[in-house]
């Protein structure tokens, strides 16, 4: 290896190290890890400063090609602007949301339509979890589902952490679904220019059906738990059977849904808002405007829908985690131009002899492993090039390790409370609301409800691929 390489190597592990430890918020790693990368690998040693210009692509943003390129790709060097502006936009529309309560007032609407039942709740709020996951952050449903299932199991007398166990689980493979959903999916799609129908036309239904096995999963693990005699005033009830005909009693104290919301007007607005940015996020590849467009309409839509709290939906606006994605591009971009992950697609080339089959389990089983311990964004980020090369050296069309690769980091992400942001963001509410969950609780049932969706993954892969 080259002293450029070992740098770009010893830069990107330290930072990955670092995120792992958690002791510091994401963003300032990944910041200097990308600040050592420009002055040490691309400066001190390679000594050229034009490709510190070309990782930090700035000329992109001002070219029409980036705003609306009708049907030609969008190429991604460097810093994936098209994946930070999209991800700024939906995460200041999501601002706007729960400013009106939109997630709460689903959330109620869902339990009341069940009628509080625990069974039904845990079923309902899994596929609430993984439909909103397909067009939301993972991240923000989790806080809301969280705080309302707890809500819920106070005034009925239910142990909410297998809900949102299975809640987290449903987040990440309903994520999967669609190019939108999570992280990885809008790296790998802007990156090797796919659209949002190419990711339901791929791993949609891969994803659906993976979730419709795990609820089956989480129903026959928890369904004892959640239908157990509990303790209501001086009786005792089953609140899978007794509560169908006593909701008035039982819901006393619980709001309506209507009741949650705080301005009507503003509600229709902000959800109008939302079903115009998911009409142009299905449409994009016949409209031809690219998801950094949309994500611009997005965030000025709501903008200008809130109007006098404009200012506070800006500052609510999780901006680290922007910074981190241009920190973790630039190191990644160090990986790509010293010729570090070229390196690992001819190994992967060579130990698999070139067969598709065996690409495709090496990827999909180390993506899933190893985004069980470490966090699947910058993994994600790392393996596009990985599999672009693999797909050039092999003489096959990338597709199929794109969404191979983007199903073994989302779905895998479930097996630990560290694996993906919403296992942390879940976890992380229950235990400040009185509920926590321990490793081994949640290893319990996540591991072997992730290895069987990740298998079930590996079948419709291979069968419609290979």
């Amino acid at each position: 290896m080259t002293l450029a390489q070992i740098l770009a190597v010893v830069i990107f592990l330290v930072m990955f190290a670092v995120i792992m430890c958690g002791r510091v918020h994401r963003y300032i790693p990944a910041l200097v890890g990308g600040g050592l990368v420009i002055l040490l690998v691309f400066l001190v040693v390679m000594r050229d400063p034009q490709m510190i210009l070309n990782t930090l692509n700035l000329g992109q943003l001002v070219s029409g090609k980036f705003w609306y390129p009708g049907h030609e790709a969008v190429e991604s060097k460097g810093i994936n602007w098209q994946t930070i502006i999209f991800i700024a936009g939906m995460m200041v529309m999501v601002e706007g949301l729960a400013k009106v309560a939109f997630f709460r007032w689903m959330c109620l609407l869902v339990a009341r339509l069940v009628r509080y039942r625990t069974v039904p709740i845990l079923i309902t709020f899994m596929l609430l979890s993984g439909f909103l996951s397909m067009f939301i952050d993972s991240i923000t449903v989790m806080l809301f589902l969280a705080s309302v299932t707890i809500e819920l199991a106070r005034l009925l007398k239910f142990d909410p952490v297998p809900v949102i166990i299975a809640e987290i689980f449903a987040s990440n493979v309903g994520g999967s679904a669609t190019m939108s959903g999570d992280p990885p999916n809008i790296i790998i799609g802007t990156a090797l220019g796919f659209s949002f129908i190419d990711f339901v036309e791929n791993t949609g239904l891969i994803a659906w059906t993976g979730l419709v096995f795990s609820i089956v999963f989480f129903f026959l693990v928890f369904r004892k738990a959640l239908s157990r005699p509990i303790s209501v005033g001086n009786s005792t009830k089953n609140p899978a059977v007794s509560l169908n005909d006593t909701v008035a009693e039982e819901a006393k104290g619980f709001p309506t849904p209507r009741e949650v919301i705080p301005d009507m007007r503003l509600f229709l607005v902000h959800t109008g808002i939302f079903l115009t940015v998911i009409i142009l996020l299905v449409t994009h590849a016949q409209t031809g405007i690219s998801v950094a467009s949309i994500g611009v309409i997005a965030a000025v839509l709501t903008l200008l829908a809130a109007s006098g709290n404009a200012w506070h939906v800006l500052k609510r606006t999780d901006w680290r985690t922007l910074l981190f994605f241009i920190g973790l591009f630039i190191c990644v971009a160090a990986l790509e131009e010293t010729g570090v992950l070229a390196a690992i697609a001819r190994y992967i080339g060579e130990i698999s002899g070139g067969s598709l089959v065996l690409v495709i389990t090496i990827i999909l089983w180390i993506s899933a492993f190893a985004s069980a311990i470490v966090d699947n964004i910058p993994f994600a980020a790392t393996m596009v090039p990985v599999i672009s090369g693999l797909a050039g050296s092999m003489g096959i069309h990338v597709a199929p390790l794109a969404w191979t690769l983007a199903l073994g980091t989302d779905i895998g992400g479930n097996a630990t409370p560290i694996g993906a942001s919403a296992n942390v963001v879940g976890t992380a509410i229950a235990e400040r609301e009185g509920y926590p969950i321990s490793w081994g609780r949640f290893l319990k049932y996540a591991l072997p409800a992730m290895i069987l969706v990740v298998g079930i993954c590996w079948l419709l892969l291979y069968f419609r691929y290979t």
